[in-house]
């Protein structure tokens, strides 16, 4: 299958929230409000297939500090899956984060030898390349506390986001 990996548009939304409602019934992937979706439209690629115009796949990057982003709502219509659109997808979020200027790339998720695959990091895991790979300085920690978003808060492990992520893995990547 021949797809185009493109920036999101507003018309890609319902098909955004299909592949975000196919996942979030098991937990699988956080469930977020259209507005949301809206609102961060321009963080976000998709896979169009090529035959048809179907988004198939969308993905974004939010960018959390000067060197830190996450890849998030990666997601991949089930019956594409194993096609490597996903592989695409996310090589196309890893690009944009390096001509962005950020250097690390976190992802909360339960596909960990996917995100392996790409050279990320359990965070915790104890090699040469993470040595402690969540710490950030003490004045941008007192910053990132200062936001609502809920993805800034699954990096810094906070309290209160233990129920939403209860069996993922938080893994990073430095480019």
């Amino acid at each position: 299958m021949e797809v185009t990996i493109r920036r999101a548009r507003t018309t890609d939304v319902r098909a955004i929230r299909r592949l975000i409602d196919t996942y979030s019934r098991n937990g699988i992937l956080l469930d977020k409000p259209t507005v949301t979706l809206f609102e961060s439209v321009q963080e976000f690629w998709v896979a169009e297939r090529d035959e048809d115009g179907r988004v198939v796949a969308c993905g974004a990057l939010h960018v959390m500090w000067e060197d830190l982003a996450e890849v998030r709502t990666l997601a991949v219509d089930p019956v594409c899956k194993g096609l490597g659109i996903g592989h695409l997808l996310l090589d196309k979020l890893l690009e944009t984060a390096r001509w962005l200027g950020v250097r690390r790339i976190f992802c909360l998720t339960f596909e960990v030898p996917f995100f392996s695959k790409h050279g990320f990091v359990e965070i915790g895991e104890n090699d040469d390349r993470t040595a402690d790979p969540a710490a950030v300085a003490t004045e941008v920690y007192e910053e990132l506390l200062r936001s609502y978003d809920e993805g800034v808060a699954e990096f810094l492990d906070l309290e209160r986001v233990k129920p939403n992520t209860l069996g993922n893995s938080r893994m990073l990547l430095h480019l």
